[in-house]
């Protein structure tokens, strides 16, 4: 039985010098983004957690990593993250999750989803703030004309 190779998203906490780059490329073929402040490669695992592990152990003392990822969500549409905690916030994070009796992966997994959900709650209303103040001053028609036509350009980088 052969094994699967994994993709997995490297974050760093900061951006690479060429030598770091390199000297990492030598253990473990990566691909880095423009800034080398993400990079991507595959690992020979079982499984996703187990890839993970492995490249965490090969490169964790080569490279500032600050999170690993899986690149594609599994059969439950989740992404693995792996993050290599402080032991003081390792300890306060057990603590925290088993007053809430729960695993501190679960505990973890909830407070990101409750995140993430208000995050997409103060976009919405951002957005439907936005929206009120185009109407102000023109009429639903031309803005939806105007929103129609932008959409047919090419993206450009969102402005906050």
């Amino acid at each position: 039985m052969t094994m699967p190779h994994h993709a997995l998203e490297i974050v760093l906490t900061r951006p690479l010098a060429q030598a770091e780059l390199r000297g990492a490329a030598r253990v473990l073929s990566l691909a880095a983004n423009h800034d080398t402040t993400r990079l991507m490669t595959l690992v020979h695992a079982k499984t996703p957690h187990q890839a993970a592990r492995r490249l965490r152990h090969q490169l964790g003392a080569r490279l500032p990593i600050d999170v690993i990822t899986t690149h594609y969500p599994d059969t439950d549409h989740k992404v693995l993250l792996n993050i290599d905690l402080p032991a003081a916030t390792h300890t306060a994070l057990t603590a925290e999750a088993c007053r809430a009796h729960q695993s501190p992966e679960r505990f973890v997994e909830l407070a990101l989803h409750r995140a993430l959900a208000q995050h997409a709650d103060q976009e919405t209303d951002r957005l439907d703030r936005a929206v009120r103040e185009l109407l102000a001053h023109t009429t639903p028609a031309h803005l939806l004309s105007a929103v129609g036509h932008a959409l047919t350009r090419l993206p450009e980088r969102p402005t906050r």
